[in-house]
């Protein structure tokens, strides 16, 4: 459970374009608050906000130095995200590659040109079938 709410924490940093901002700027090397906010025009108020949101996903790292606050990012919660991502990633080409071969291997449907991943949506041979999802 407490992998889940890692990955939510992390996710949820990820969700706003600012922190994912914060995070490029970052991973060309560490910054102070002060430096992280000169080219947004933020408040350095905000800014800390976003730092911390960060910082509780365990994305970022800061340090005290001096009279102003040191942030790199931290490796962990992207590996655990990126793994959890990969799993999904493996699992759904598995399901894909199979509905592939189910659809290829079908008897009597017409085989699709080599190198065809997806199905021809011109050759649908129900009229009543939509072309396109139903609207409103």
């Amino acid at each position: 459970m407490v992998q889940q709410e890692t990955l939510n924490r992390v996710f949820a940093s990820l969700a706003d374009p600012t922190r994912r901002d914060i995070l490029i700027r970052l991973g060309t090397g560490p910054a102070t608050i002060s430096e992280l906010t000169a080219p947004t025009g933020m408040s350095l108020t905000g800014m800390k906000k976003h730092v911390q949101a960060l910082e509780s996903a365990g994305l970022v790292v800061t340090r005290k130095v001096g009279r102003s606050r040191q942030c790199r990012l931290a490796d962990a919660p992207l590996d655990d995200a990126m793994a959890w991502l990969a799993f999904y990633q493996r699992l759904w080409a598995r399901r894909l590659d199979g509905l592939d071969a189910y659809l290829t291997l079908r008897p009597g449907q017409p085989a699709r040109p080599a190198g065809s991943t997806r199905a021809d949506p011109s050759a649908r041979t129900d009229p009543t079938s939509p072309t396109r999802p139903e609207g409103p």
